[in-house]
């Protein structure tokens, strides 16, 4: 069968599948760029479950590039918060104000130019493209990799350069061009439906006599990557210090995941520490250096947390105070420490794992050390 023939037939049945098949999402019933782009940043790392009642409620407190660009960060990570990955949002919001000052609002139509907005890469630059104005630019995530990897049984790691070249070719191989969103809407609803990482229901899909890897008993196989991240552990202390009416927060410096959002007094180690231990830190100590008299109470303990390259244990304890801790400041490793009153604590962004503790807040054990 000529190349043209069969690339032509592979791309009808996908998109046959698809309408059949495809979940009534509301990106899905738009061709609003921004709309678009909005779905794209959110779903990078968020299952679409998950995802929806965030991209719903964005929307509707963003709804146009205007409102997002004019919008304080604290707000827009507030909007994001449970999420995770928050240089996401970041980037949106900076990406925001790019398209405003630059294109007046207008969002670009040349990949080359949404491919220069921060947090865009080649995946995110063809969706929008390509869902919006139907240009050929094929959209290779993880679905897509599974799928072309199983159907042609390609052994190239995904996480090389010369691999991912080669998938995103594969792709524009097999691309409709004429109907370029719905092939890539198609393909990586397939993925994600039908050809599933793990025990995938081969004899239910309409590729099996074309499957390759079917075929060669590989399905399980692929795709094949090449590096492992690897993941380092770290422990994770939180103190809840209530004094009266007030708590005191600390917002996060540098350029890690949770830049710019706010968590409680917090050291952290590479190995776990018991209380006597934590006592001896000098973190500890630089913290409480003029309390007279405490109450703990363990509330959450060695909550795990995965990121992409670190495996987190956090526990919090809230910290009763009866002296006067004051407005000085303390410096630690996420910064100087600011007083704000308890009830307060909701208009301040937090990362998911003070959410996973504010939810969990009126458990746990007591007990008292002097100090």
């Amino acid at each position: 069968m000529e190349e043209e023939e069969y690339s032509k037939q592979i791309a009808n049945r996908l998109i046959d599948w698809y309408l059949l098949n495809k979940r009534d999402l509301p990106w899905r019933n738009t061709t609003d760029p921004y709309k678009i782009w909005i779905s794209e940043i959110i779903l990078q790392q968020t299952r679409v479950d998950q995802g929806l009642n965030y991209y719903l409620r964005f929307v509707e407190r963003f709804p146009d590039v205007f409102s997002l660009a004019a919008a304080e960060e604290n707000e827009v990570l507030k909007y994001w918060q449970g999420l995770g990955y928050y240089s996401r949002a970041r980037n949106l919001h900076a990406s925001a104000g790019i398209i405003v000052d630059e294109y007046s609002g207008k969002f670009p139509g040349e990949y080359s130019e949404v491919l220069r907005l921060k947090g865009i890469g080649e995946y995110t630059a063809s969706a929008i493209v390509s869902f919006a104005w139907n240009k050929p630019y094929p959209t290779v995530d993880g679905n897509v990799f599974r799928f072309l990897s199983r159907l042609f049984a390609i052994k190239e790691p995904i996480d090389t350069g010369k691999g991912k070249k080669l998938f995103t070719e594969t792709a524009h191989m097999l691309m409709d061009k004429q109907r370029s969103g719905l092939f890539n809407q198609a393909m990586m609803e397939f993925g994600a439906l039908q050809c599933v990482p793990a025990a995938p229901v081969c004899f239910e899909c309409p590729f099996i006599s074309q499957c390759m890897a079917y075929s060669a008993k590989m399905v399980n196989l692929l795709p094949v990557k090449q590096n492992k991240t690897k993941v380092e552990e770290r422990y994770l202390y939180y103190f809840h210090i209530i004094q009266g009416k007030n708590t005191y927060l600390s917002k996060r410096q540098g350029k890690g995941v949770w830049h710019n959002l706010y968590e409680f007094p917090m050291l952290e180690s590479g190995v776990p520490l018991g209380f006597s231990e934590l006592q001896a830190n000098p973190a500890f100590q630089s913290i409480f250096r003029d309390m007279k008299g405490m109450k703990f109470r363990l509330v959450l303990e060695n909550k795990k947390h995965v990121l992409s390259h670190r495996k987190l244990f956090a526990s919090f304890y809230e910290v009763i105070v009866g002296n006067e801790f004051g407005t000085r400041t303390v410096s630690d490793s996420s910064g100087s420490f600011i007083r704000i009153e308890e009830d307060t604590i909701d208009a301040y962004p937090v990362h998911r794992l003070m959410e996973i503790y504010l939810e969990n807040y009126h458990n746990g054990k007591d007990f008292e050390i002097r100090m």
